[in-house]
């Protein structure tokens, strides 16, 4: 449990900013979504204007950069974390928030014709709009929780060269296991509601939502991500289940999988891309409310055998309540971008 008072003296404290940005790679999304995102910088006290490494920190689904800083009583912000671990001798580095949400609650951060274009939001617009703005040295981190995690595994992979160090957390994988228990979870509420597009309006209508009107979310953003179908009259995804009757489609289903980790990792080019980082950690409790930690299992023992350098740490706990494991990450990633070998 985290100290209900966190904060380090303020000569101690890095500096948030907030900073605006305008994104043309997000123009004309399907659902209208602002171009314009607020964008959390973190800088870290005394180092003037050395140039300093650079680590994205992506939220999970339904979460944002911003959300990352709330502070509650058993919950440290990431600012005042970051704040404590530099104090304690981790590298400096700067930490980049982004707003990656979307009407569906989340983006993958994958580009998608259903949601957006959000990996390029990231790799094209927000990283070269922090080099230009702030003195970087260049090297690039990216690490997050659950969809977040998914998101800094997947940039790393499909985009080499972009990303030198990368640690996911329960990052979202083994498709089969994670996604197939849940996906009937929501179907009451699409049906209620009278279709997926009709949920999307009942949920934001609603003064509160029910928690099968966010399952049905859940389903409704992960099939815009993996299966969008822009042209389809109601929503602009195939869902992997027929909302009416719960007959599973699994032809739809297995075009989900191409996304999943698990499954990628026989590309030689994502192999390649990950054998070149200077680090990559993965980590999962070992009771993984969504199965998480067996889905890690199987890429770990996939790395294994292709010999691609990594660390993988099992640790006792769920899926939920583990921002603590940043403790273990941001170090592990400042080292790795300060080190130019």
């Amino acid at each position: 449990m985290p100290s209900p008072f966190p904060h380090l003296p303020a000569a101690q404290r890095g500096t948030l900013r907030n900073l605006t940005h305008r994104s043309e790679v997000l123009a004309d999304n399907p659902w209208g979504d602002p171009t314009e995102r607020d964008l959390w910088i973190y800088t870290p006290a005394s180092t003037d204007s050395t140039p300093l490494p650079a680590i994205l920190l992506l939220a999970g689904f339904a979460g944002t950069g911003e959300g990352m800083l709330a502070r509650s009583l058993t919950e440290i912000s990431i600012a005042s974390r970051i704040d404590h671990l530099i104090a304690s001798g981790c590298p400096p580095f700067i930490a980049v928030l982004p707003d990656c949400m979307t009407t569906l609650g989340g983006s993958q951060f994958i580009d998608s014709p259903a949601l957006g274009r959000y990996g390029s939001y990231l790799t094209a617009e927000i990283m070269p709009f922090i080099d230009a703005t702030l003195p970087t040295t260049g090297r690039w981190g990216a690490t997050g929780r659950s969809s977040g995690g998914f998101g800094a595994l997947t940039l790393a992979m499909s985009a080499p060269g972009i990303l030198d160090a990368v640690a996911c957390h329960a990052g979202d994988m083994a498709f089969d296991l994670c996604y197939l228990g849940d996906i009937p979870a929501g179907l009451s509420a699409i049906r209620a509601a009278g279709g997926p597009r009709a949920l999307v309006e009942a949920f934001w209508a609603a003064a509160r939502p029910s928690g099968s009107m966010f399952a049905a979310l859940n389903l409704l953003c992960m099939s815009a991500a993996y299966s969008p179908s822009p042209d389809a009259e109601d929503f602009p995804a195939r869902l992997p289940i027929d909302w009416q009757t719960g007959a599973v489609d699994f032809e739809t289903f297995a075009s989900w999988r191409v996304f999943d980790p698990v499954r990628r990792i026989e590309s030689p080019a994502a192999q390649e891309a990950l054998r070149s980082l200077s680090l990559l950690m993965l980590d999962a409790g070992d009771r993984d409310e969504h199965h998480l930690h067996l889905g890690a299992r199987q890429l770990v023992a996939r790395l294994k055998s292709l010999d691609i350098p990594h660390i993988y740490e099992e640790f006792p706990g769920g899926h939920r309540g583990t921002s603590h494991r940043y403790d273990v990450s941001l170090p592990r990633l400042a080292e790795a971008l300060h080190c130019e070998g």
